[in-house]
């Protein structure tokens, strides 16, 4: 199913956008579709670099899947920007991969963060600002 016909069917009105969570697209959306993952974070270098706007409290995304089939909806209801290194055991908790410790998150995080920014020839640092969101499952 498209993202347009999910969204159809599901009822909801207004605008949202269309994703796949990177790294392990299929995953990660199960984890959402199981209410196990409630967060997610991504660089804020990549939002500025690709001239993106933040998400915000209230936006709508299909999540799809690796083939790109719309396989739920959810809805933001936080974003803040946090550093890496300050990012707090209750995100890593909330976005539900691994054993759910902030040990496990980092481990992940860093190895994903180190060739997400490839793509724009940036390294890794710690103190890299992170556009951390939450949301609700509202659509399967």
């Amino acid at each position: 199913m498209t993202a347009e016909e999910l969204w159809k069917k599901s009822g909801l009105s207004g605008e949202y956008e269309a994703w796949a969570f990177g790294g392990a697209p299929d995953k990660l959306a199960d984890l959402v579709i199981r209410g196990i993952k409630t967060a997610t974070c991504s660089a804020l270098v990549l939002y500025e670099h690709d001239n993106e706007l933040i998400p915000k409290a209230g936006d709508y995304s299909v999540i799809l899947d690796s083939k790109d089939n719309a396989l739920c909806i959810i809805q933001t209801t936080r974003v803040y920007i946090e550093s890496f290194n300050k990012v707090s055991a209750q995100h890593a908790y909330k976005e539900g991969e691994g054993d759910r410790s902030l040990e496990y998150w980092r481990e992940v995080h860093e190895e994903f963060f180190i060739e997400e920014l490839k793509s724009i020839n940036q390294d890794f640092d710690e103190n890299m600002k992170l556009v951390c969101e939450e949301f609700e499952l509202v659509y399967v």
